[in-house]
């Protein structure tokens, strides 16, 4: 008999601010395990960055300064005592092709730590099927956001467990 294809979960949550992001990405951090990709889907200044703080910080130091990795295009940060498995922040917009990703040792981040991705897109078919897409949108107010979860495989029983979706 066929294996099924894992259901993808869908939820949106209109966000009134920065604050309302960090606070989604608080909730998320404490779900996710060595392995996992998290792709942050957005145009420029919807909040990718200010996403991947939060959820950084909720992960080790909550005081901890979370520079965003566009020049660097990768930084790594260590779990507090309680979490397993470093925050690899990718900032892919300056990527000239897939493989450059490999230059990032990217294959150790998929298999050992936590993988938060900026502009995933640039990986083209290096990306992971299964992983969390987290997509934000501008609102409509300046500071408002629409922040949508799309989750497959392990990430749809763990939203759908904490009540996300």
């Amino acid at each position: 008999m066929p294996v099924a294809e894992p259901r993808r979960t869908d939820t949106a949550f209109d966000l009134d601010g920065e604050a309302a992001t960090a606070a989604i990405a608080g909730r998320l951090a404490p779900l996710a395990v060595p392995g996992d990709v998290i792709g942050l889907w957005g145009e420029l200044g919807t909040g990718k960055t200010v996403f991947a703080r939060a959820f950084i910080r909720a992960r080790g130091n909550p005081g901890e300064e979370v520079p965003s990795p566009t020049f660097t295009l990768l930084q790594v940060y260590d779990p507090a005592a309680d979490y397993s498995g470093a925050v690899f922040h990718f900032d892919l917009y300056r990527l000239s092709a897939p493989e450059d990703a490999y230059e990032l040792d990217i294959e150790d981040a998929f298999a050992e730590g936590i993988s938060l991705i900026e502009w995933p897109d640039r990986l083209e078919n290096l990306l992971p099927d299964e992983r969390l897409d987290v997509t934000l949108v501008h609102g409509p107010s300046p500071e408002s956001r629409r922040l949508t979860l799309s989750g497959n495989g392990g990430w749809r029983a763990r939203l759908v467990e904490t009540g996300l979706v």
